[in-house]
């Protein structure tokens, strides 16, 4: 009578086995039924994109332009690792294969490529998910950047200058607002201390920074005000991470200052859905990507255009 239970068990086991295999077969059957996306993922351009810049900027970098090149293939292929992985997660339906855009013979074939990337993560950011939006707006801010580190590839259009959204401050912008106005705060003082160590060839630079970052304080400002909240105020003095003493520190102060900003205004963009303050933030970290583009190479920091401005490194 021993035999009995054992050969119920094998029995269970097996119809048990078989039960799991089909409800395993049955997961990818039901991501195509209701509520399953079949048009083409919307960042599939971008991705190809960003590859084809990597591969015809790296077969660039063996010229005479070798080190831009090299900045511009490095900073293209972390685009498209961010997007491949995004758009493998969803697995959505590639779109039809289009050609490969002609080879690059020199920089200046990629300046109009690297145009159109930006404009087209710009124009996406505003009605993406959260957790897209704010990889689309880095991914902006960083064509922006390139554009500034040759004229080969740029210069590239300047962000608009500051502008309120239509409506309300939704609640959950409150915060990153008041960090990003905490950031500007800062970004105008730092711009008065830099002046007494930059040579008068800055001048323009300089003044550019302060009317940019006082445009956007006061904004915020209102903008907060608005939403009933207390806009932060700005500390007595700041503490640079370093000593300020020469041009290179200076600069280098500067572009951390340009960095900060970049990364408050990306976390607005993380922490709404709202498309106008969206937008405004958008343009707000593209700016500061612009900006802190020069002042980056003028310290000597490599790479002076940072891949994806405002996300962590």
């Amino acid at each position: 009578m021993t035999g009995r239970p054992t050969e119920l068990t094998r029995r269970a086991a097996l119809r048990f086995g078989a039960a799991a295999s089909l409800a395993a077969l049955a997961v990818p059957l039901a991501a195509c039924g209701p509520g399953y996306d079949e048009s083409a993922d919307p960042l599939q351009p971008l991705l190809a994109a960003a590859d084809a810049d990597a591969a015809a900027a790296r077969a660039l970098a063996k010229g005479k332009d070798a080190d831009t090149a090299g900045q511009l293939a490095d900073a293209r292929a972390a685009h498209a690792a961010a997007l491949k992985s995004e758009v493998d997660r969803l697995n959505r339906p590639k779109p039809s294969s289009t050609a490969p855009p002609p080879a690059a013979a020199a920089l200046s074939d990629l300046k109009e490529r690297l145009a159109t990337s930006r404009k087209q993560a710009e124009d996406l950011v505003a009605g993406l998910p959260r957790y897209r939006a704010g990889m689309v707006a880095a991914i902006a801010a960083g064509c922006a950047a390139l554009q500034r580190i040759a004229p080969a590839l740029g210069p590239g259009e300047d962000a608009p200058a500051a502008a309120a959204p239509s409506g309300a401050v939704p609640a959950e912008a409150v915060d990153p607002l008041q960090q990003a106005l905490a950031a500007e705060h800062a970004a105008v003082w730092v711009y008065g201390l830099v002046g007494a160590f930059l040579p008068a060839d800055f001048g323009d630079a300089e003044k550019g920074g302060v009317a940019e970052h006082t445009q956007r304080r006061d904004l915020l400002q209102t903008m907060l005000a608005a939403a009933g909240a207390t806009p932060v105020a700005p500390e007595a003095a700041y503490n640079p991470k370093k000593p300020v003493t020469d041009t290179a520190s200076a600069a280098l102060v500067v572009a951390t200052a340009e960095a900060d900003c970049a990364s408050a205004w990306l976390a607005v963009v993380n922490h709404t859905d709202d498309a106008g303050l969206r937008t405004t933030a958008l343009h707000a970290l593209v700016a500061a990507s612009r900006r802190g583009t020069p002042w980056r190479s003028e310290a000597g920091e490599k790479p002076a255009a940072v891949a994806m401005p405002g996300q962590a490194s």
